[in-house]
């Protein structure tokens, strides 16, 4: 309804009330109409500087004869918060787009001089938003905030991957680890920290793409009413943007004139390629096998008669060896057992093998070390696993002379690859007998595992000797709490540790902490390979052979940011022959390998054991297949980028 027609209706109104009022008195004259033409026009909005528009209470444009009217909208009430507001909506949007485009992918990197550049993306955004007429550039700027959330969120995901596994986050074939990680909280921490992740994840997910989407958007409508002055200033950055990187400026090491987003975005894009491309062409390289056509009676003739034990310890890197903060403990610990295996009529030699995973997919390095194959992610163990590639495992199957099994107390449901690698029969969490609590993520203790493969299997009386793979699970992350050696006689069925894992710590505690990590790590470190060792000593004989080895480093907080990817190996044997046969390797005597030792692929284990204890010992190393090359996978690189 238009003023005019409103001011007839109140002054028909006035009229008929007038009349109909009682004749009292004279009656006054009405108050002098206002003249139209002398009632300056008032604006309907007031703009500030940040672009805000208040709006103007209705009696300052439409009625002067209400002076006494309240004002509406709370921007007119209160106009200094409401400029206040929209400085600060504005500041944080544009801060939380710059924070986007220069995150950096790794946890040690993010500092004030990572967000001390220029996006070019920042430069690039904002020309095309400018260009845009209104409807178009409001769907185009939340689509982009959109884009820009879920680039983010890939970063955050890059962060955790780096800080956990040493490596960024493959869109690929990663999202099935997020299940894990999950699960590993529940084990390591409770169902109700485990269901309160998955609900912050998902929230923060969720929040990062809406609050990017309405950031954009803010800053298009800010940019789209003081379009001169965005232009003036898109137009400054982009040219010192040149400028800097004409001259190659940086900032702490950086390039000042950033493009980080866009590298980041090539560089993933790449990555997707060579991971597609990756499958065919790894299933291409593990159908090559060396040793694929062996007859089985050829295969490990120096090994003939030996108990053999293939046990991979959880995190056991090279770091507990040579790290100063954990070493000392550890080191110890292998001298000490050294010592006590040469008195017993034992010798070991060691050397370091390069795992094909870090802080975590214990699988990869598994199935790296027995097939002989680089397995750095999980499509090339899909593949593998799904083939015949022989394992070291199988191979002593295909001999017919051992009975294989396998003691995986970290597996707690059905593992179909126990039938390709070899395995008569395999014993999970579920068989082992363990009546005791669990310790974190690990579902029993190590020296419990030993013993109930003693009882199991070991300890039985056999028509041939036994080949195990046994994987010891109690140095596995967070470190707490940690089991203690106890006496073989008391450790029954597992019920002694419900006193041992209470007395523990809290991994909470231990796991946020820089200094208590390391600390705990080293000792989980020591009770696994004490557990080892004592079982050697005390059900060990003349023809026990022990292959012991790491599968992989611990993550960075403990292992460090630039560690190698490097694991100790050993090997135990009574009979002196069976070293014999690997002296030309040059791995050092004893149990902890020295700085000079030999460094391997983990991948050329298989083949050079094969060869070792082969008809022909000691001669030249069987043909290398392509199968050890890890040229293909589009994760072979150690580590993401330092600097974006």
């Amino acid at each position: 309804m238009s003023r005019q027609s409103s001011s007839h209706q109140r002054s028909e109104t006035d009229k008929g009330t007038t009349e109909r009022a009682p004749t009292q008195g004279p009656t006054p004259e009405p108050p002098p109409q206002a003249d139209p033409e002398a009632t300056p026009d008032l604006p309907a909005q007031r703009q500030d500087d940040t672009g805000e528009r208040d709006e103007v209470p209705d009696q300052e444009v439409s009625s002067v004869h209400n002076t006494a009217a309240a004002p509406k909208g709370w921007r007119a009430k209160y106009p200094a918060v409401a400029r206040t507001v929209a400085w600060t909506a504005t500041g944080l949007s544009l801060a939380l787009v710059f924070l986007a485009l220069l995150l950096p992918t790794q946890l040690s990197l993010i500092e004030p001089s990572a967000f001390m550049r220029i996006p070019v993306e920042a430069v690039f955004g904002a020309t095309l938003l400018l260009m845009l007429p209104s409807p178009a550039r409001r769907v185009v700027a939340v689509l982009a905030g959109v884009v820009l959330g879920a680039l983010t969120i890939l970063n955050l995901l890059d962060i955790g991957f780096n800080e956990f596994l040493g490596r960024g986050f493959n869109v690929v074939l990663d999202w099935i680890l997020l299940d894990d990680a999950q699960s590993y909280v529940k084990d390591a921490f409770g169902e109700t920290a485990a269901t309160a992740a998955v609900i912050g994840v998902v929230v923060l997910a969720i929040a990062v793409l809406v609050l990017m989407g309405l950031a954009v958007l803010r800053i298009s409508d800010v940019m789209a009413r003081n379009s001169a002055v965005a232009t003036r200033t898109t137009l400054v950055l982009g040219t010192v943007w040149v400028m800097c990187a004409a001259l190659g400026v940086q900032v702490a090491g950086a390039p000042f004139a950033s493009r980080s987003t866009t590298a980041l975005v090539q560089d993933r894009a790449e990555r997707v390629r060579k991971t597609l491309n990756d499958e065919r062409e790894f299933a291409k390289v593990a159908a090559v096998d060396t040793y694929g056509d062996t007859p089985g009676d050829q295969l490990l003739t120096g090994l003939r008669g030996k108990d053999m034990m293939f046990t991979f310890i959880e995190s056991y890197g090279r770091s507990a060896i040579e790290d100063p903060a954990i070493a000392p403990g550890v080191d110890k610990t292998l001298k000490n057992a050294t010592k006590r295996l040469n008195k017993a009529g034992f010798a070991s030699k060691s050397g370091w093998l390069t795992s094909a995973t870090y802080g975590g997919s214990s699988w990869l390095g598994h199935s790296t070390f027995l097939t002989g194959l680089w397995i750095d992610n999980q499509n090339r163990y899909r593949t593998v696993t799904a083939g015949d590639h022989m394992s070291l495992t199988r191979a002593f199957q295909r001999t017919g002379a051992w009975r294989t099994v396998g003691i995986m107390p970290g597996v707690t449901k059905g593992w179909p690859e126990g039938k390709f690698y070899g395995l008569d029969h395999v014993y999970d969490s579920r068989d082992l007998g363990y009546k005791g609590p669990k310790f974190s993520w690990s579902t029993m203790p190590d020296q419990y595992t030993l013993k109930a493969f003693e009882h199991l299997e070991h300890g039985k009386k056999r028509d041939k000797p036994l080949m195990s793979e046994i994987i010891l699970t109690s140095s596995h992350q967070p470190w707490a709490p940690i089991p203690k050696t106890i006496p073989w006689s008391q450790v029954g069925d597992g019920s002694v540790y419900k006193a041992i894992q209470k007395a523990g710590k809290n991994p909470a505690d231990v796991f946020t902490d820089p200094n208590k990590v390391k600390a705990e790590y080293g000792k989980s470190i020591q009770y696994s390979v004490n557990s080892l060792i004592d079982y050697v000593l005390k059900y060990g004989n003349k023809n026990t052979v022990l292959v012991f080895l790491g599968d992989h480093q611990p993550l960075s907080r403990v292992s460090g940011n630039n560690a190698s990817r490097d694991v100790p190996v050993a090997i135990v044997a009574h009979d002196k022959a069976v070293l014999d046969r690997i002296s030309h390797w040059g791995w050092e005597d004893g149990l902890m390998p020295g700085a000079k030792a030999p460094v391997w692929k983990m991948s050329s284990f298989r083949d050079r054991f094969l060869d070792a204890y082969g008809p022909n010992p000691g001669g030249a190393t069987a043909p290398s297949s392509p199968s050890t090359s890890p040229k293909a996978s589009p994760e072979a690189a150690p580590k993401a980028s330092a600097k974006r």
